[in-house]
């Protein structure tokens, strides 16, 4: 069996909702009282890989989560599961709580996606970016491990793009929960790879031509 390899060709990078509800102490995500300090430690390793996807000339893609001011887009999750966003006005699209923390500001040619669901590809143009850029391999950081990171790894892999998560660059609330994601999608959606992995397949790449 052919094992898949960490490219430049062909190849995006997806930052997953890097935001300021989920990832900054004043987001409205901490407000609820859920341990955003455990995604902050995504923030450092994810901008190591967008300075090797940028000096590679990979694509950038973010995602962004929000709901409409009035959460009528929220579905089950804000009526029923997690009703305490919509208490502290989390997430609001066109709010500071949904813009990407500054350490990770996307430039004036990279991709940006909104969503409303876990998946980047649920009901907005992903696919499409990446048809149009004619990508067929993803590489992955972000938050959360369990919630949008696996939900959109398994996504892409069940549309056959060759997918690798970037282990150290992805983090979860609840640790026990980041460890059983990363084995799950291993199993059968991704291959898991590290920061320096990416940073070196890439570097190798670029000194190749």
């Amino acid at each position: 069996m052919a094992a898949m390899e960490l490219a430049r060709d062909k190849t995006a990078l997806l930052v997953v909702d890097m935001q300021n509800s989920f990832c900054d102490d004043d987001g409205g995500c901490g407000k609820t009282g859920l341990p955003i300090k455990n995604l902050q430690a995504a923030i450092k390793p994810c901008v190591k890989v967008v300075a090797a996807a940028r000096a590679a000339g990979i694509p950038v893609i973010y995602t962004r989560y929000m709901y409409r001011p009035d959460y009528a887009d929220g579905g089950v999750l804000i009526k029923h599961l997690l009703p305490e966003l919509k208490e502290t006005q989390a997430l609001q699209a066109g709010t500071w709580d949904i813009e990407v923390v500054p350490e990770l500001q996307p430039q004036a040619d990279d991709f940006i996606v909104d969503k409303n669901r876990p998946s980047s590809f649920y009901a907005t143009n992903l696919e499409t970016i990446l048809n149009g850029l004619d990508v067929d391999s993803l590489v992955v950081c972000g938050v959360t491990t369990n919630c949008c990171v696996e939900s959109t790894v398994r996504d892409a892999s069940h549309r056959d793009y060759k997918t690798f998560v970037v282990q150290d660059a992805v983090a979860e609330l609840d640790d026990e929960r980041h460890q059983v994601a990363l084995k799950s999608m291993a199993m059968l959606f991704a291959n898991l790879v590290s920061v320096a992995d990416v940073e070196g397949a890439w570097r190798m790449a670029q000194a190749a031509e």
